[in-house]
């Protein structure tokens, strides 16, 4: 007998296609949802973290701006319609004679205290990753200047600079060397602000890098050991190469923190004498606040310039990890 085929049911082809399309399944409508759901989600999330940067950081630096290309007093300040001067405040600012020892200053201040608290914290955050006994309760003391309000600290280093009863002059007399006017010399008051802001910001650095050399493996220092690489070989060929994309983000975040440096500065030495420790931070404070007629206009823009110098440090750094990315 001759078996007979029959076409197949386009029709019926059509009709199922076209219930297959007029009524997805309730799993591919789920899938379709799904990404609206967490974009709302992740704008919510989003949501407090923009508002709280547009209200403290934002809004401040717009109003700094605006201060900066005005000329405001007590009046306009309270009542505003302060008239625009455009860049007659920079102007200003630079031609002051206290606008050169004062980038000279914040230059000097900011590198030494760099390099020394990188240093430092370096050698003691090697020195903690041998976890000999007590080195938790070591790591711990180290931290008590982070801990400390800074005028705690600063006031601090003030009695123990302090010319007549301070215990550094002590100790130098007792050993036979000249006492030193610490804070009261043109020629040593930097330096002694410098030395607390070393000794304050060593902490910050010991504890990013103690967590960047925990995450080395420990079979690189094996395998170089059996290689017969010392001690020193190492740290510079393994260690310090390791800790670069750390060490990196540690001296940027130090460069914008000591950049602005205040507080201490003006407790033990007020800028002075003679200006011998004014900064940038310290002399836009005293353009602003610390006179009977604020100049607020110069004193935003000497405050403009700090800010614009860590922006470069950081479009600086930016681009460097890029580089490395990419390499």
């Amino acid at each position: 007998m001759k078996q007979t085929t029959h076409p197949p049911d386009r029709r019926s082809a059509r009709v199922r296609d076209g219930a297959a399309t007029a009524a997805p399944s309730p799993a591919r409508t789920r899938t379709r949802r799904r990404p609206a759901s967490q974009q709302w989600a992740a704008w919510g999330f989003l949501a407090p973290v923009t508002v709280y940067l547009a209200l403290f950081y934002a809004y401040p630096l717009y109003r700094n701006l605006d201060l900066s290309l005005r000329h405001y007093t007590v009046r306009s300040f309270v009542r505003g319609n302060a008239p625009f001067t455009g860049l007659r405040n920079y102007q200003t600012v630079f031609d002051d004679p206290t606008f050169a020892p004062a980038l000279l200053h914040t230059a000097v201040f900011t590198a030494v205290c760099l390099v020394f608290q990188y240093a430092i914290g370096l050698a003691l955050a090697v020195f903690f990753n041998q976890h000999f006994r007590l080195s938790a309760t070591l790591r711990a003391l180290f931290l008590v200047p982070w801990l400390l309000p800074l005028i705690v600290s600063a006031s601090t280093w003030s009695w123990m600079l302090n010319s007549d009863s301070g215990i550094v002059n002590a100790l130098a007399s007792a050993v036979g060397i000249e006492p030193v006017n610490w804070l009261t010399s043109p020629s040593w008051s930097l330096t002694s602000v410098i030395i607390a802001n070393i000794w304050i910001g060593v902490p910050f650095n010991l504890v990013v890098l103690y967590s960047g050399l925990q995450s080395i493996p420990a079979n690189l220092y094996e395998a170089a050991a059996l290689d017969g690489a010392n001690a020193w070989q190492r740290f510079w060929r393994v260690t310090f190469p390791l800790l670069r994309p750390v060490s990196a983000i540690t001296l940027l975040l130090g460069l914008i923190y000591t950049l602005k440096v205040f507080d201490i500065i003006w407790i033990m030495t007020k800028g002075g004498p003679a200006d011998s420790s004014t900064t940038f931070a310290t002399w836009s404070y005293q353009l602003g606040f610390g006179n009977l007629l604020p100049a607020f206009g110069p004193g935003a823009a000497v405050g403009n310039l700090l800010v614009v110098a860590a922006l470069v440090f950081g479009l600086v750094y930016v681009r460097v990890q890029r580089k490395q990315a990419l390499s």
